[in-house]
């Protein structure tokens, strides 16, 4: 009797189809949440939808590059990294370069276009730190100091996030990083330290400033104060409803016309919601699963292969990517505190894009990395590695020193 073996995507066919998805969705989405919002600013009905193609067009150009450029290059370029991205956090709070939307300055006015430091810095500090935990695994899992010297350059992008103020990327970050470190193989007991020290952290910053502080009474019961401090998520939650378990129709979202602030942006998944219903959104978070799944087997598969960076890295941007859905998803129910965290691919935002892009791109190359590695090991090599890249397990020990050529 013959057996049947279902006959799984490889990872790089899992990766662009949902990325490929997931734009093409993001371009829908864009267009039906921004008209009205672009109409009632006195702009073309297509003008977000146009941006949000040149930002595509950018996206994919650079995501070429990247595709082209070995990942070993960028494993040396790992501290010029960390340095781009302080100095693009600190352009970002000098005067008449940081612009400044809705209280906080996140961005740098390039004139047309506004670039969001903290979508490319958030890249460059994995980055960073995926290249210091190749370096420095064994001190990392060994030693306190190994295992806070990374943290320490943290603790600077954290400040310099923290006076824009941009709380929500920080707690992305911060969770990609932690999540890198964990995996990397350090001790239970100093990162179980590390996580009541953040928690605390992160507690006190929430409570320090009044309009944190305003949000996370307002969140936990929005409806005792739904036309000021809790006029966002009580729309977002009608929205839900209205959605139910199938949609009103593309198009068809009453809270984007001029209810629901940020339609287009923070709280896009609720006009998905609205338009597509139950289904639509969770195939959504589907798709999303999908793509942030096989980052974290790309790792796996390059960790097996001892190639440490490289695995740091798409362990890093997996989470990273994640994390971002999952605080978005979190903001747009009332799970979390509202918070300006775009969805990636989703949300209209320049920056956002192509930082979403260039995530993809490097986990494609170094998935593509990995299987040129192991088509010249031969084939039982390719099947071990394969296999191993689905097992969840924490290596521990293992010599750091070993990076493969490109």
């Amino acid at each position: 009797m013959m057996s049947f073996k279902p006959v799984w995507p490889s990872l790089l066919t899992t990766m662009y189809i949902s990325t490929l998805l997931l734009t093409l969705f993001g371009i829908i989405m864009v267009f039906s949440s921004s008209i009205d919002y672009a109409v009632d600013s006195n702009l073309d009905s297509t003008h977000y939808l146009v941006r949000h193609l040149f930002f595509l067009v950018i996206g994919c150009a650079v995501s070429i590059v990247v595709l082209k450029t070995p990942s070993e290059r960028l494993f040396g370029l790992s501290v010029l990294a960390l340095a781009v991205s302080i100095i693009l956090l600190v352009l970002v709070l000098v005067p008449g370069i940081g612009k400044t939307v809705n209280g906080s300055t996140r961005w740098i006015n390039l004139g047309p276009i506004n670039l969001q430091a903290s979508e490319f810095a958030k890249l460059g500090l994995i980055i960073y730190i995926a290249g210091y935990l190749a370096r420095k695994v064994e001190e990392v899992r060994q030693s306190w100091w190994g295992f806070f010297k990374p943290l320490l350059v943290f603790l600077v992008c954290a400040l310099l996030l923290l006076s824009e103020p941009d709380f929500g990327a920080l707690v992305v970050v911060l969770t990609a990083v932690l999540g890198m470190i964990f995996l990397s193989g350090v001790k239970l007991s100093h990162f179980s330290l590390l996580i009541l020290l953040t928690l605390a952290a992160l507690a006190l910053l929430a409570v320090a400033e009044p309009y944190r502080l305003a949000r996370l009474t307002s969140y936990t019961d929005p409806w005792v104060d739904q036309y000021d401090s809790g006029y966002q998520l009580t729309q977002a939650l009608i929205a839900f409803g209205r959605g139910e378990w199938f949609g009103v129709g593309l198009g068809n979202s009453v809270q984007k016309l001029s209810y629901l602030p940020e339609a287009h942006t923070d709280f896009v998944f609720a006009v998905t919601a609205e338009e597509f219903g139950l289904i639509g959104a969770l195939l959504l978070l589907l798709t999303f699963a999908a793509l942030v799944v096989s980052g974290l087997r790309v790792g796996r598969k390059a960790e097996r292969l001892e190639r440490l960076f490289q695995a740091y890295l798409a362990y890093g941007i997996a989470i990273l990517v994640g994390i971002q859905v999952l605080v978005n998803l979190g903001v747009n129910t009332g799970l979390l505190p509202t918070k300006g965290l775009a969805l990636p691919f989703i949300s209209y935002g320049g920056s956002s894009l192509v930082g979403s892009l260039l995530a993809v791109a490097l986990l494609v190359r170094i998935e593509t990395e990995s299987l040129r590695l192991l088509a010249t090991d031969g084939g039982n090599n390719a099947a071990k590695a394969e296999q191993s890249a689905r097992m969840p397990r924490r290596p521990r020990g293992r010599s750091p020193e070993v990076q493969h050529a490109s």
